[in-house]
């Protein structure tokens, strides 16, 4: 039996970074607009949020690169089964997420069920359980060689397919594009993210391909670090791979545009080629100069990462059952952040303030040796 990989604290903490600047980004304060940097770009272009979601596919192919060989010594039912219950498992808890409470008031108060078709079906949850499904079955049951090279094809085929079959006119338009028109005849309107002011899903169907490769690419890299080990040559590698898929990700957006909503190949080489840079540079500070002190906050995040998001995900609906009338959410906003700090500086505080809630639930659970595994 081969002996289990060593972990590497910096991967926890990066782990752990993205679940806390995704709560963040997540819960802004309302009553005023955040700022810049802690939303996503409207459409094409990219803004330090939009590297959060991403992020988190990487750290999920990082995870991969641990279990992985434990499936290899597996019968190929065995693989299959836990494969496909965890897809199944993290994909109903994203759409039972969406559907939470279950039931909404109507205008004369009165307390009524939350149907299932206007429920949307696709999500984070969801796009998290199926890139973990693609790319298991991808790295388990092909050479790495293939792997990469069904990536490159994923990447590539995603911009053909869009520029074949969108609106001709403008192939990477919100409502023009092949994703949409394959929602749409998919899911239905209804089933559907409506938060754009319109039935457009950025986590939607076709969309799913490309992101795959972020998991692959994380997979790929944990992989890479648990041989080469934590040295400078390790370091100096990520680095330049990192600039490197940047570079190219800079030149291609001049024909298919870096759009985390389309999750463009560009936005996915980006995405990937930040997640590199900043691993890289997380090895370099934790592993080689030994700056160790700062991580336990994040690595409260990165134990129990699934678990933490659903608790920073329904926190304040439930707050909101209990209070009906209270409106907490708006409520706190209005009477307390945006009057000692009016503005986005009041919506950071209360963003922050809501992340260090979810964290002191990570925290309670750490200590008690209590980690939730999906």
């Amino acid at each position: 039996m081969n002996p289990s990989p060593q972990r590497f604290l910096s991967l926890d903490v990066f782990r752990g970074m993205t679940v806390c600047f995704m709560i963040i980004v997540n819960t802004p304060g309302r009553g005023a607009t955040p700022f810049a940097i802690l939303e996503h770009a409207r459409w094409h272009g990219f803004t330090p949020t939009d590297l959060v979601f991403p992020s988190f596919l990487f750290a999920v192919g990082n995870a991969m690169s641990f279990t992985m060989r434990k499936f290899a010594e597996m019968p190929t039912s065995d693989v299959l089964l836990k494969v496909f219950k965890r897809t199944c498992v993290i994909f109903l808890l994203g759409f039972l997420l969406y559907w939470f409470p279950f039931f909404s008031y109507d205008k004369a108060g009165h307390m009524v069920f939350s149907p299932f078709s206007h429920t949307r079906i696709l999500g984070v949850l969801q796009r998290i359980a199926l890139c973990y499904c693609i790319a298991s079955l991808m790295v388990h049951f092909l050479s790495t060689r293939t792997v990469i090279i069904t990536s490159v094809v994923m990447l590539l085929g995603y911009w053909i397919i869009l520029l074949l079959y969108g609106d001709p006119s403008d192939p990477f338009s919100m409502l023009g594009n092949a994703g949409q028109y394959l929602d749409k005849a998919v899911l239905g309107e209804h089933h559907l993210y409506h938060g754009e002011g319109v039935a457009f899903d950025p986590e939607g169907i076709l969309s799913t391909i490309p992101s795959c490769v972020n998991v692959i690419i994380g997979y790929l890299t944990g992989v890479f670090i648990q041989k080469k080990g934590k040295g400078y040559e390790t370091i100096a590698k990520l680095l330049l791979t990192g600039a490197l898929l940047v570079l190219v990700a800079i030149c291609w957006n001049a024909v298919f545009p870096i759009n985390k909503k389309l999750w463009t190949s560009s936005f996915v080489l980006v995405t990937c080629g930040l997640d590199l840079i900043l691993i890289g540079a997380l090895i370099y500070m934790i592993e080689v100069l030994s700056w160790e002190k700062w991580t336990k906050f994040f690595t409260v995040f990165g134990k129990n990462p699934l678990f933490i998001y659903l608790v920073s995900e329904v926190l304040l609906t439930v707050i909101d059952l209990i209070f009906p009338k209270l409106h907490f959410y708006k409520w706190i906003n209005e009477s307390f952040f945006q009057v000692i700090a009016p503005g986005p500086v009041g919506s950071l505080l209360f963003a922050l303030c809501f992340m260090l809630v979810c964290w002191l639930v990570g925290y309670i659970l750490d200590k008690r040796k209590i980690y939730v595994r999906v």
